[in-house]
């Protein structure tokens, strides 16, 4: 008798690709959980949801993971114990977006705990699973009965020969001249993440709205889905009332902090808001022990009071921007903060650079290296190596505060990729610039918008080490203050106004067009008509940025940095990659330790010399041309006379390699004996005039012209 599970299924189609969701099999102790299938990926998706709130939090605790298993692609995991470790680059950046368009579609004191965990269990390399998973969170949690205020669509647009593709595949992908995620709702978009070749506002725009249709019709296809399950979605009430503390607070401090707000130096006005929130603590434990507030706050642990006061904070400033086009630091809505920058800061490295905008401060350094210094990437994706890298580092004692230095957090690897993908179109291909190069950005001091400085250091720092870039980058982020009567786009967003608002939109790019955006919500999203404006005043800032960069460094150096290494490149026969490794790696070794230089040799025959000397790369080129080397009729060479006998002399073109001249192929003239003309020991340049069916070569020096012999003088 079978006992096989009921299952529901949902059919989607994106981009002419069919996407299946299927729900009521797998995982059923989990709150809720779907199976996504496109081609051959698929992705388990689950969703679980506290019965009862976290005690003692004053945040909304959704966690998301993102994991790949090596064996979707068929493969064991590197490293000695062959298991997972800790979470890829690649997983987390796909737990981030995940997480981004979800986390703001939740009532406000929603405290239960949220997890999400997408899993990755077969991969077709094409269809891309980062798309799917935020499909299956979005529809995991549409089926839990959670009060969430989904549902979330999402779309990868890519663009090939001018025509939009939705959910390109891997191949199309490379392809592309964009690649723009944009999720969103029925009518809104929350989250754009991207990198682009260079691309217009308008052409942003253009994709956006190409995606919406899409994202339509998965909220549509969910919210059926789940009225097809069965799903009863949780009435969500605030249980905590906290209009009486709002108001003692309002009544406390309201004119205090506007006061404190109208002060523009950021030291003096966060002195002045800490003396206030001292008063407003003083005043309610004046209240007593029995007071509803003071139980309220004993009975659930929560800072009822710091979370009214922020709220206080949020409607004065919000308000004084929208009745004043003032901002916190006495800017107008569009204008950027000062701006300062150095190039050359080290005296070592290979380049770097400050830039400074308010106090925001970050150092970028840039580094090269050979091509065998590219980074491998242990993962499920077809691509596996990385010759540009971007580190971001972000201490503790970059906003004044005691941290122990541990390694990065999902948010510097996020700000880091944003940074790395803001560079990369402008960089030179491989072809023309072979170093591997990796930028360090430490931020030193931050007040908003550090990734945008490391994407502005990091363009500044490549130029100094003599990077062939294209052109400079800059960026900017762009905030926003949300009311029911408009929207008000701020340029160039400090701290308090990515906390206190309702987005962080980065936006990086050249004069002529875009290389990459992320855009964070805090609400459930924007319209279209806010996105567009908000595209183009970054532009504006964007323009002034990088102007200001100009006056420091406005081209790459002409040459790489003395510091850096130096490459020369050469080719070899593909049959002969084993001669230059010889057996266990003896003959390369060889070569390494002779010459200084590192050695890549690539599957195709093409050869790197990395070198911190030019006559260390020349002593590695030329015992691999000695390996390699391969006499043909016509060729001309130097060599060493090692041996003469009545009839000639053996000349040695390379290591184990050498060919006769004839004692009539001397001299012009009849000579008798080979001596004085040629001696042991001495150099000579001949052509090589026959190689018969033994392989011996017949070589001659009265059969050059002047003009053959001054080519290998």
């Amino acid at each position: 008798m079978s006992n096989k599970p009921e299952t529901k299924k949902m059919v989607l189609t994106v981009g002419g690709k069919t996407v299946e969701v299927e729900t009521g099999k797998y995982a059923k102790q989990a709150t809720s959980s779907v199976t996504v299938r496109c081609g051959d990926t698929m992705l388990f998706v689950h969703a679980t949801v506290s019965k009862e709130p976290r005690v003692g939090i004053d945040f909304f605790p959704l966690l998301i993971d993102y994991e790949e298993r090596m064996s979707a692609v068929g493969k064991i995991p590197g490293g000695y114990t062959r298991t997972e470790g800790r979470s890829s680059e690649k997983a987390i950046l796909v737990s981030r977006l995940i997480d981004r368009p979800i986390r703001p579609l939740w009532p406000k004191g929603y405290r239960n705990d949220v997890q999400i965990v997408s899993q990755l269990f077969a991969y077709d390399e094409e269809q891309q699973p980062d798309i799917l998973s935020i499909i299956g969170a979005s529809t995991a949690l549409m089926l839990s009965g959670a009060p969430f205020e989904g549902p979330v669509g999402a779309v990868r647009v890519g663009r090939i020969d001018g025509q939009f593709i939705a959910n390109p595949t891997h191949s199309e992908d490379l392809k592309s001249d964009m690649n723009i995620v944009i999720a969103g709702t029925h009518d809104s978009v929350i989250m754009v993440e991207a990198g682009c070749k260079f691309v217009t506002e308008d052409d942003i725009m253009a994709a956006v709205e190409f995606a919406q249709v899409e994202i339509r019709k998965q909220c549509e296809a969910q919210l059926a889905f789940a009225a097809e399950c069965g799903v009863k979605k949780e009435e969500f009430v605030n249980p905590y009332d906290t209009s009486e503390l709002a108001s003692i607070i309002k009544q406390t401090a309201y004119d205090a902090v506007v006061d404190a707000y109208h002060t523009f130096d950021r030291e003096e006005r966060s002195a002045k808001l800490d003396a206030i929130k001292a008063t407003v603590k003083e005043k309610i434990e004046a209240l007593g022990d029995e007071h509803p507030i003071a139980q309220m706050i004993e009975e659930t642990g929560i800072d009822f009071v710091a979370e009214e006061f922020k709220a206080l904070e949020k409607k004065i400033m919000r308000a004084m921007i929208k009745n004043e086009g003032v901002r916190a630091d006495g800017r107008k809505t569009w204008e950027v903060r000062p701006i300062w920058c150095e190039v050359g800061v080290l005296p070592t490295v290979h380049g770097s650079a400050v830039f400074t905008r308010g106090q925001t401060q970050i150092l970028s350094v840039a580094t090269l290296a050979g091509p065998g210094m590219a980074q491998e990437l242990d993962g499920v994706d077809p691509v596996k190596t990385k010759d540009y890298m971007h580190k971001y580092i972000f201490p503790g004692f970059s906003v004044g505060e005691v941290k122990p230095l541990r390694g990065p957090g999902r948010r510097e690897v996020g700000h880091g990729n944003l940074a790395e993908r803001a560079n990369v179109p402008a960089l030179p291909s491989k072809e023309e610039f072979p170093y591997a190069i990796r930028v360090t950005s430490d931020v030193l001091e931050s007040n908003g918008s550090t990734s945008m400085g490391s994407t502005c250091a990091s363009s500044m720092a490549l130029m100094d080490a003599g990077v062939p870039v294209k052109c400079m980058i800059g960026g900017v982020a762009m905030g926003l203050i949300h009311e029911d009567d408009g929207d008000i786009v701020l340029t160039d967003i400090q701290g308090i106004e990515d906390f206190l608002g309702d987005m962080d939109f980065k936006v990086t790019g050249n004069r002529e067009g875009i290389t990459a955006l992320q855009m964070d919500m805090k609400i459930k999203g924007i319209s279209n008509e806010t996105l567009r404006r908000a595209l183009g005043q970054a532009k504006d800032g964007r323009l002034y940025i990088m102007d200001c960069m100009a006056e420091v460094i406005s081209a790459p150096r002409p040459e790489v940095s003395p510091n850096a290494p130096r490459l020369m490149s050469m080719t070899i026969p593909v049959e002969d990659i084993g001669t230059v490794i010889g057996p266990g790696g003896k003959m390369i070794r060889s070569i390494i330790e002779a010459s200084g230089a590192e050695i890549d040799i690539q599957d195709d025959g093409k050869v790197t010399i990395t070198s911190n000397d030019k006559e260390g790369a020349e002593i590695a080129r030329k015992m691999i041309n000695d390996l390699t080397f391969k006499p043909e009729v016509g060729m001309i060479c130097k060599g060493k006379v090692v041996r003469i006998i009545p009839i000639g002399a053996f000349v040695e073109l390379a290591p184990g390699k050498d060919g006769m001249v004839h004692i009539s192929q001397i001299c012009q003239e009849r000579i008798e004996t080979i001596e004085p003309h040629l001696t042991v020991g001495q150099e000579v340049v001949v052509k090589v005039q026959k190689i018969d069916d033994k392989g011996r070569v017949n070589l001659t020096i009265k059969g050059l012209t002047d003009e053959e012999r001054a080519k290998v003088q």
